[in-house]
C-alpha cells in the first residue's frame, strides 16, 4: 500500500457578515472573529446595541462547516484544528485579506480587533502576520497561540484588553495564569485584564463597555 498526502491550490468562494453601514459619521470599525459553533450572522447579535451610526462591524466566516451535536441540524463552523494548523492558518489569512481589501476601510477610522473563543488564535495571528494597525485588541475567552512572541507586535500602539470569565467551564486556574504570562510576554504592563461574572460566553455588556 503507498499512502501518500497530496497538495493543490484552488480558487474557493466564502461569506462574511456585516452590521450597520459604513458611513462619514462611522467612528469605529470592529473586525470580529467568531468561536468554534457560530456562523458569521448570529455572532453578530453581541454588538447590536453598539451606536449603529458611529459603528460598522464585519464578522468574517469560519469556512470548516459542521452539524452541531446533539441534533446534527443546526450548523457552526471553525477556523482551525490541529491537523495542517499551518498551511489552513494561511489560509485565513488569504480570507482575511479579501476581506479587508472589499471593505476597503479609511485609513482614520479606528479599528477595533476582537477575537473570542477560538476567534482568538486566528484575530492574533493576523495582527502579528500583517502587522495590522488597530487602535485596540480585544482578547475574549481565548488563548494565545505559542508560536507568537513579544516581537511580533513591536510594530503595534493599541490598547490591549485581555477578558475572561471567572468559571468559564474551559479555563481552569492554571490555564488562566498561563494566559495572563502571555499576555504580558506580549504585550507588556499596558494591557488591560479583565475578569467577568460568567462563563465561557460573550456579554452584551462588556461589549457595550469597549467603546
Amino acid at each position: 500500500m503507498n499512502l501518500e498526502d497530496k497538495e493543490i491550490s484552488y480558487t474557493t468562494t466564502n461569506s462574511y457578515s456585516t452590521l450597520n453601514t459604513l458611513t462619514d459619521k462611522t467612528k469605529n470599525v470592529w473586525f470580529v472573529c467568531h468561536g468554534m459553533g457560530y456562523l458569521s450572522r448570529y455572532f453578530l447579535r453581541y454588538f447590536d446595541d453598539l451606536d449603529a451610526n458611529e459603528n460598522y462591524i464585519i464578522a468574517p466566516q469560519a469556512q470548516s462547516k459542521y452539524y452541531i451535536p446533539p441534533t446534527f441540524k443546526h450548523v457552526g463552523a471553525s477556523w482551525l484544528t490541529k491537523e495542517n494548523t499551518i498551511k489552513e492558518t494561511e489560509n485565513v489569512m488569504r480570507y482575511f485579506d479579501a476581506v479587508f481589501e472589499a471593505e476597503n476601510i479609511p485609513k482614520h477610522i479606528n479599528l477595533i480587533v476582537l477575537g473570542y473563543s477560538q476567534g482568538v488564535s486566528v484575530a492574533l495571528r493576523y495582527i502579528a502576520k500583517r502587522q495590522l494597525q488597530c487602535s485596540q485588541i480585544i482578547a475574549l475567552s481565548g488563548g494565545i497561540p505559542k508560536e507568537l512572541v513579544a516581537n511580533d507586535f513591536k510594530f503595534l500602539n493599541a490598547k490591549v484588553s485581555l477578558i475572561y470569565g471567572k468559571n468559564d467551564e474551559y479555563m481552569d486556574e492554571y490555564r488562566m495564569l498561563y494566559e495572563k504570562n502571555r499576555a504580558f510576554e506580549l504585550f507588556g504592563n499596558s494591557i488591560t485584564i479583565t475578569a467577568f461574572d460568567g462563563k465561557h460566553e460573550v456579554k452584551k455588556e462588556i461589549i457595550n463597555s469597549l467603546v
